[in-house]
């Protein structure tokens, strides 16, 4: 679950955050899609203002776009060719199943503790063989940022093997560095699997 304190930095923050990723797709949703069947029912997990999501429907799939934050999933709502609604991690049993789900950079949110269950229940909504792209930010522990935002970090290694663990294969990965909405760099990876 993400934490009150985050979810109301969100919602204060909607705009800022729209300005900052409206030119740019997330890194490692080219790839994302390339793994897709055609017309897949996808899930955007903490879709932000639905900018990914949009280019997700725009390549032809459904898209099902889903954030705790009801700013953002207001945004996300206003996206040509995506449906969205307010949802928590908690949520994802709820949401059906799906050829592909698409989870940029949100689970960094989740407390540690709840991290695998999540990733248990993700795999549970997935078909068989269905595409998983995971971005996370590289680290140890957890911590609030400036901004008042919780945040876990992982290794790499930590998460190939939580992946697994969940019955994700993992096939793709790519990292990079840089600043996000408080301003400062970190690294950052994205993992392609599938269920």
């Amino acid at each position: 679950m993400t934490t009150d304190a985050t979810l109301a930095a969100y919602d204060r923050l909607a705009a800022d955050y729209l300005e900052m990723v409206k030119d740019s797709a997330s890194p490692g949703l080219g790839r994302f899609l390339a793994a897709l069947p055609p017309g897949a029912r996808v899930l955007d997990l903490g879709c932000g203002p639905g900018h990914d999501a949009e280019r997700i429907a725009a390549a032809g799939h459904e898209v099902l776009a889903v954030d705790a934050s009801a700013e953002m999933a207001a945004m996300a709502a206003r996206r040509d060719g995506v449906a969205a609604r307010q949802a928590r991690f908690d949520d994802i049993a709820t949401l059906g199943r799906f050829g592909g789900i698409w989870a940029s950079f949100s689970l960094l949110h989740a407390p540690r503790a709840d991290f695998a269950r999540h990733l248990r229940d993700l795999h549970a909504a997935c078909a068989p063989g269905a595409a998983f792209g995971l971005g996370m930010k590289l680290g140890e522990g957890e911590g609030t940022d400036s901004l008042g935002r919780f945040y876990t970090y992982y290794s790499e290694e930590g998460l190939r093997d939580l992946l697994a663990l969940s019955g994700f294969t993992v096939t793709d990965a790519k990292t990079g560095e840089n600043a996000g909405l408080a301003g400062i760099p970190e690294p950052w990876i994205v993992l392609l699997s599938h269920a």
